[in-house]
């Protein structure tokens, strides 16, 4: 793939919400009009988890039906297990690097120190773009 971003739940939350600084909005909405934007299936799980009104669900579910989903493929497992086993990290974070890795992946988050022992994974702070 490449040159593309893997949006955090906490991103695609907070981007909906209207709670981003305006630029990371600018930054994330030039993103999803050139169709480079990716959610691991991880992301889709959590996102779809959230409590929120009808509205807010449907709004959820409807970027994520615009999105370019990572499923759980057998790359993603392989990398998911080696970070596993060589770094201490959640699961969750982990499925989300190496759908991230495995794919070429920017990974746009608020949580980065969750990630920062990821040595290979290019990680920006949502709060932070430009």
């Amino acid at each position: 793939m490449g040159a593309g971003y893997l949006i955090d739940s906490n991103v695609v939350i907070e981007f909906l919400g209207g709670s981003l600084p305006s630029s990371s909005s600018m930054f994330i909405e030039n993103v999803i009009y050139q169709n480079l934007h990716y959610l691991s299936v991880i992301n889709k799980i959590e996102i779809l988890g959230f409590k929120g009104s009808t509205s807010e669900l449907n709004l959820l579910e409807e970027f994520i039906n615009e999105s370019n989903l990572i499923p759980l493929s057998e790359d993603v497992v392989r990398m998911t297990i080696l970070l596993r086993k060589t770094l201490r990290i959640k699961l969750p974070d982990a499925i989300i690097a190496a759908s991230a890795l495995s794919n070429d992946l920017i990974l746009l988050t608020r949580n980065t120190k969750d990630f920062k022992n990821v040595e290979a994974l290019v990680c920006l702070d949502s709060h932070k773009l430009k």
